[in-house]
């Protein structure tokens, strides 16, 4: 018997693809600013971060000030974005469907807005498996790497840390995961400049060794 008793999913990068799409409007934004970013260094810079922290890293490389409506901005191009090109990461599909089968319970916490989440899970066909079970680090004012959203997260779905597995794919998400006493599988299928590395409890890059890697845990 399996360990771990709940599953926590972050959502971008692990429920849904949309870093690529987020990171690449980013990119091209701060550009216009004198930022300088390609689509590799943007992910680097911004993967897993709270747009505060983003903002604050742009703020840092441009060379001339970004206008106050850069956000909202960002926000209406993104929401765009995700509408037409938004897909689920390959294979996930099936692996909530297995777990539903098996009665393990799982959720979604994520430093992105709950609407957003809402937005790109039912995008993706997956809000169905996750209705009831969003948790939104928004909500409470605290975000990755601190494991505030993690903890509530567990809480809420009735479950110790140490009962629960964290699947994550940035650095910051791994780091709170761990700061809260989670084991945390980090997801490498996107992983190009290898920040889990070492970080993670594990490692593993394709979504179909998700289950077995669940139930084989001791």
């Amino acid at each position: 018997m399996s360990k771990y008793k709940c599953v926590i999913f972050d959502c971008d990068g692990v429920l849904v693809d949309s870093e690529a799409i987020s990171n690449g409007i980013l990119a091209d934004m701060a550009n216009q600013y004198g930022a300088n970013l390609d689509l590799n260094a943007a992910l680097k810079l911004f993967k897993g971060c709270s747009m505060e922290m983003c903002l604050d890293k742009i703020k840092a490389i441009v060379t001339s000030p970004i206008p106050d409506d850069f956000e909202a901005e960002y926000r209406r191009l993104s929401v765009d974005a995700f509408k037409s090109q938004i897909k689920p990461i390959a294979g996930v599909k099936e692996v909530v469907e297995e777990l539903h089968r098996l009665n393990i319970p799982f959720c979604v916490a994520s430093s992105g807005l709950e609407s957003k989440m809402r937005l790109n899970l039912e995008l993706t066909g997956l809000l169905e498996y996750f209705e009831g079970h969003l948790f939104s680090c928004y909500t409470i004012q605290k975000w990755k790497p601190d494991p505030a959203v993690f903890l509530w997260a567990a809480e809420t779905m009735g479950f110790l840390p140490n009962e629960c597995v964290v699947i994550e794919d940035s650095y910051s998400g791994v780091t709170a995961a761990k700061a809260g006493g989670f084991d945390v599988f980090g997801f490498t299928a996107h992983d190009i400049h290898d920040q889990l590395k070492g970080n993670a409890t594990l490692e593993f890059e394709a979504m179909n060794q998700l289950i077995s890697l669940i139930q084989e845990a001791k």
